[in-house]
């Protein structure tokens, strides 16, 4: 986990990652709660600025605060950080569900994966979250240039690949068409995918929106071997974003990601 830190700290002060309106100030956030320990972890795009700035645009600050930034840890650069900056950025992500957690967005996630026994939340603190880009961007993530959003997932590949490797998960919930794009540049296949009609999203005008499920289990990410089988399960519509997802389409959702961790699962 240090190393892997260490090396995206490294990146936003060598440029690496900035310039294509990465929060600098903000610190990299590649998983929310006990990695170390989960068994199931859904997989979004990236931090929201809101880990960060409130509705004003101003930093969070005193209890308000979920995540370090270079003005709560007393740094000018992200160069400077030592083994106790380190220790402090990564107990704020395993503490995150336990501290001021952004329950708008992760309320979603938390209702999706609930049935399946797991949750973000103490007492049993057995389902994390993580990121394809563990960066906050100023700007929403659809904004971005694909080129930008390519180089992002590009330069946190490693370092996800190390810590997924280096975790006891079992299963990976992909929330998101974006997220499976990305997670099969990760992996360099095509999960397969499966049309499932009553996931469709209708619209007053044209054709509904497919719903698509997508299954796969893996032995390696980015080059990386794993130690087991790794179920990975996906759906195409962002829960958080995607226009008219009701809530029969959350439930049956749910309902499917329950049945693949319980056929696909310890």
């Amino acid at each position: 986990m240090y190393g892997a830190m260490t090396t995206l700290l490294q990146m936003l002060d060598t440029h690496q990652a900035a310039g294509v309106e990465v929060i600098g100030w903000g610190c990299p956030v590649p998983f929310f709660g006990h990695l170390e320990s989960a068994r199931l972890a859904t997989v979004g795009i990236n931090p929201s600025n809101r880990e960060f700035v409130g509705t004003d645009g101003n930093e969070l600050a005193g209890g308000n605060r979920r995540l370090p930034t270079l003005s709560s840890l007393g740094l000018s650069s992200w160069l400077q950080a030592d083994a106790a900056v380190l220790r402090a950025i990564l107990a704020a992500c395993r503490e995150y569900f336990e501290r001021n957690p952004y329950d708008g967005w992760f309320g979603s996630l938390q209702r999706i994966i609930e049935p399946t026994g797991h949750s973000y939340y103490a007492p049993r603190s057995d389902a994390c979250h993580l990121d394809v880009v563990p960066w906050a961007t100023s700007s929403k993530w659809g904004t971005l240039s694909q080129a930008s959003r390519q180089q992002l997932a590009r330069l946190a590949a490693q370092a996800l690949a190390d810590m997924i490797a280096a975790s006891p998960l079992r299963m990976m919930v992909l929330n998101g068409r974006e997220v499976v794009s990305h997670f099969e540049a990760l992996v360099g296949l095509r999960l397969p995918v499966e049309r499932v009609p009553a996931w469709d999203l209708p619209r007053r005008s044209g054709r509904p929106v497919p719903g698509l499920a997508y299954r796969h289990r893996i032995s390696s990410i980015a080059g990386v071997p794993l130690d087991r089988d790794l179920l990975v399960a996906g759906y195409n519509h962002n829960l958080q974003s995607s226009f008219g997802v009701t809530t029969a389409v959350r439930t049956g959702i749910s309902e499917w990601i329950t049945a693949q961790y319980q056929a696909g699962t310890c």
